[in-house]
């Protein structure tokens, strides 16, 4: 089971159901900011549209598939960290975030990440993460900055996002490059 304490009063976990209405009311809170990069958003109206999201979430983790983690603050949900599917073919997964915009420019985010990615890199030794963010996310593409990923271009027009389409960058970190960035 996936609990990783990031610091004093913060700490990834994996979702549970009855996580379903506390976090449908962080994404009501945060639609409006959250619907600019994140095609999900429009389509999560419910609590009950977040709580069929969990169950697929727990599927993916009991299929051995990758976490998606709650990012839990003093006791409450403020954002999530997760992977989408692992390729363990190729030992590869990318990663997803979004945290509550009251939360925002406080290098919580980029600790989060860090967390999960050590535990993608430690624990399931995986060889590869990559991170994917519309190329006018600023604040979403300084995290794998901050986290020293290599940006390695951007795919056009790759994503359909609240009635556009959008350009995503891609940041990539190899285990050997991570580790050397956390020992050095």
């Amino acid at each position: 089971m996936l609990v990783r304490q990031v610091a004093p009063g913060i700490e990834l976990r994996l979702f549970e159901l009855h996580d379903a209405e506390e976090l449908f009311a962080v994404v009501q809170r945060n639609r409006g900011h959250l619907r600019q990069w994140l095609p999900w958003v429009d389509f999560t109206e419910s609590a009950e549209d977040v709580r069929r999201f969990l169950q697929r979430a727990r599927n993916q983790y009991e299929a051995n598939q990758g976490p998606q983690a709650a990012i839990v603050i003093d006791g409450r949900i403020a954002g999530s960290v997760g992977c989408h599917p692992i390729d363990w073919a190729n030992k590869h997964c990318s990663i997803g975030y979004w945290i509550d915009a009251d939360r925002q420019g406080r290098g919580l985010m980029t600790k989060c990440c860090a967390a999960l990615i050590d535990y993608l890199f430690d624990d399931l030794a995986l060889h590869r993460v990559t991170i994917q963010c519309g190329t006018g996310n600023q604040r979403s593409c300084a995290i794998p900055q901050r986290l020293g990923f290599t940006r390695e271009g951007v795919m056009r027009e790759a994503e359909w996002v609240n009635d556009r389409w959008v350009d995503l960058v891609v940041w990539g970190m190899l285990s050997q490059d991570w580790r050397t960035r956390v020992h050095s």
